[in-house]
């Protein structure tokens, strides 16, 4: 799949020199801010976005083990994809509930004298 091929709402995403469109989005149906689902990623947990990766036909599993390495390193960047073709006010609801968690385990980790 080439750049011209790709559809607007791709999120690319580099794995071993390759490109790899991934094509998962958070449930928006009901407008509702799915805070459980942001807290999953926010804490490593990838399990459903894992097996969605590698049922969907689309990645190798080295591409698979690529983007849970990522995931890993970096929880933010599975939920800046999955918000890709969300609207700007749906994603600034979303940006707000990670946030708060990243302002509560800051708190959590101060030391008191």
């Amino acid at each position: 799949m080439n750049t011209e091929q790709r559809m607007p709402s791709d999120t690319v995403v580099a794995v071993d020199g390759e490109l790899f469109a991934t094509m998962f989005t958070l449930d928006l149906g009901d407008g509702e801010v799915d805070r459980e689902a942001v807290e999953r990623i926010y804490d490593g947990e990838f399990d459903e976005w894992i097996e969605a990766a590698a049922r969907s036909g689309l990645f190798t599993p080295q591409a698979v083990a690529s983007l849970v390495q990522t995931w890993q390193e970096n929880p933010k960047s599975l939920f800046d994809a999955l918000l890709v073709d969300a609207d700007e006010m749906t994603h600034k609801r979303y940006a707000i509930i990670w946030d708060a968690l990243d302002d509560a385990d800051s708190f959590e980790n101060v030391e008191y004298a």
